[in-house]
């Protein structure tokens, strides 16, 4: 075990032993104007009351601008060029199989739990999903009071020996949320303030649900009182004596036609009929178990070309469609993005702000969508907030600011 003065090195990078508890949240899809327009209209008075005397700035994302890649590279402090993590799903080329990634055997990094935790440091770590719990513990051995690691979507499973914590919807005092609600962001909060106040982690982190980002717009009724639930929770956090740190895994954006119908690239559709069936495939890294709000359509594709004569005749096509931001070759678009080459395909392709990119209509259920499309992962849900309830000094200019730069600030530039 060391000490509270010595500094712990992850991934190449070091971090001061924190002087008071920290608390990261990665609120998810938290697109900068969510908080900007409710505190404009006063639904969050806590958080503006304290940003003029902390930090309030504005970060890049991880492209893709999904949940995986951006969570790993938040607690790890690298892009997925070092942790692996590309995409919530993927072609796993060498077993031919398109698989979910979100195994911690994906996973190429430690992360700073792990690493804290080894020294001798209390970790909690409290997400919506199941699905990024155990990446999130990757490294860590669950230890009751000391080492948790929960997700409010199975909350009612958590064990001491599992989890590190159990009866946690006693402990909470709150019924199992539903896993498409805004209350199971909720959960993960109401969990977190409990365990601050309980168990005084070192480090704990907070990861949300973007359920109700994906329906509803800044600035409207249903998402400031989202946020005016958020603001309620921060301010408790700030009461108990911590420090805050806050960004975002992604952005979003509404996704529609002028009618507000889903605005949709069918990329494997238009290849098959300009190549012929079984000649390219398209992974789509926005896809998990939780389609319900998005129908597994994002901003972001990556294309395996079977036959190397074509690919040069694939890009130029995809990168002349209406809708297509950028469109680039695996190395060049790995180096751009700060992606991992083996976990790419043949050619990147980004859509524009208010595309989507699918592969053909009959894999894409979009029945469930009750509200207008909005989903992320390009380029232009790569703004996130950064956001401390500590001034900081050093940090890195605007534009030069990623999302998972938020530990390092935390814990090397607090004043």
């Amino acid at each position: 075990m060391v000490n509270s003065h010595s500094e712990i090195v992850v991934n190449n990078r070091s971090y001061k032993w924190p002087d008071r508890p920290l608390v990261v949240i990665c609120l998810d899809g938290s697109e900068p104007d969510y908080m900007a327009l409710a505190m404009e209209q006063g639904f969050m008075p806590y958080l503006k009351k304290t940003l003029p005397q902390g930090t309030s700035t504005i970060a890049n994302c991880v492209i893709p601008g999904f949940t995986n890649p951006n969570n790993m590279s938040i607690v790890t402090g690298t892009p997925p060029k070092v942790h692996g993590i590309c995409g919530n799903y993927f072609y796993d080329k060498e077993n031919d199989a398109e698989v979910m990634m979100n195994d911690p055997k994906f996973l190429c990094a430690d992360t700073i739990f792990a690493e804290f935790a080894k020294a001798g440091a209390k970790i909690a770590v409290v997400t919506a999903k199941d699905k990024l719990r155990l990446m999130l513990g990757s490294g860590l051995q669950v230890e009751a009071g000391k080492i948790i690691c929960i997700s409010a979507e199975k909350a009612d499973l958590a064990t001491q020996q599992d989890n590190g914590i159990d009866r946690l919807l006693d402990f909470v005092g709150s019924p199992l949320p539903d896993v498409y609600s805004g209350e199971l962001s909720e959960f993960v909060f109401a969990a977190g303030i409990k365990i601050v106040d309980k168990y005084r982690p070192d480090l704990t982190y907070l990861s949300t649900s973007d359920y109700v980002q994906h329906k509803f717009a800044p600035g409207t009724p249903a998402a400031n009182q989202f946020y005016a639930m958020i603001d309620r929770y921060l301010a408790q956090l700030d009461a108990a004596g911590v420090t805050i740190a806050l960004t975002a895994d992604h952005g979003m954006n509404a996704k529609t036609d002028a009618q507000g119908n889903p605005d949709i690239i069918f990329l494997q559709t238009l290849l098959d009929n300009w190549f012929g069936e079984n000649k390219t495939r398209v992974i789509l890294p926005i896809t998990d178990p939780y389609v319900v709000h998005h129908g597994a359509l994002g901003s972001f594709a990556t294309i395996y070309v079977e036959d190397a004569a074509i690919l040069d005749d694939v890009l130029s096509r995809i990168s002349t469609l209406e809708g297509v931001m950028v469109t680039l070759p695996r190395e060049q678009g790995c180096q751009r993005f700060g992606l991992m080459e083996s976990r790419m395909g043949d050619i990147l392709v980004v859509s524009t702000k208010h595309k989507v990119l699918g592969t053909s209509p009959d894999r894409h259920n979009l029945s469930a969508l009750k509200e207008p499309l909005r989903s992320h992962g390009g380029i232009s849900e790569q703004r996130v907030p950064f956001m401390l309830n500590r001034s900081t000094t050093g940090l890195k200019e605007e534009g030069q600011l990623r999302n998972f730069d938020i530990f390092d600030a935390a814990l090397n530039h607090v004043s």
